[in-house]
């Protein structure tokens, strides 16, 4: 874990500070939701847009 939190630290200040802020944010919420134990039934973005993606290609066909 340490690697990652150094990766994650230098990133933070290489990255615009726009960019930098919503990394953060969305960590923060990571860690509030692995905290109430929410992780588990949080629907993974990448889940999500790949059934968005079948449902475009099947509307195509």
């Amino acid at each position: 874990m340490d690697a990652l939190i150094e990766t994650l630290n230098a990133k933070l200040t290489q990255w615009e500070p726009d960019v930098a802020e919503a990394v953060r944010q969305s960590i923060s919420e990571i860690i509030e939701m692995a905290d109430c134990d929410l992780l588990d039934i949080m629907r993974s973005r990448v889940v999500e847009q790949e059934v968005l993606d079948l449902i475009d290609e099947s509307e195509t066909r």
